[in-house]
């Protein structure tokens, strides 16, 4: 299965709908299929300036480490010098922090992510989740 461009549009849709509801600051969302492609990408009136990178760098982390970037930033507390050096790898562009949501097809294949930036990780990370499912898609799963 591959991430279509209206499945992406919904993410994008809902988990801006789910910020509004939770009364989130402005965001910036960015889908990438399982190859770090943009798909579709949001960026709410009054987001700042770096939203677009920070949410692109949690996705193509969740993309690139195949794990949601609040996993990665658990395993980053046990491992610090790897994760350093992965960053080094891939030129700085991976985000540590909750808010990249790796998107899984029925049989746990991964095909994209949902890189949200703006809020707390914590609150960016439930907004993709809210996206993820409005799509029918089925998140990631490992703690």
């Amino acid at each position: 299965m591959t991430l279509t461009l209206l499945q992406a549009q919904t993410i994008v849709t809902a988990t801006l709908a789910e910020a509004r509801s939770q009364g989130a600051k402005a965001l910036a969302v960015i889908v990438l299929d399982a190859g770090a492609h943009p798909v579709a990408f949001a960026r709410e009136d009054g987001a700042s300036l770096y939203r677009f990178d920070i949410a692109r760098a949690k996705a193509e982390g969740a993309v690139g480490m195949d794990a949601d970037t609040a996993v990665l930033a658990e395993r980053a507390k046990g491992n610090p010098v790897f994760f350093h050096s992965v960053s080094a790898a891939v030129g700085g562009g991976i985000a540590f922090s909750p808010g990249g949501v790796v998107i899984r097809d029925a049989n746990g294949a991964l095909i994209g992510a949902v890189g949200v930036s703006g809020d707390t990780g914590e609150c960016d990370a439930d907004c993709a989740l809210a996206g993820i499912r409005a799509a029918g898609l089925v998140e990631e799963t490992e703690a």
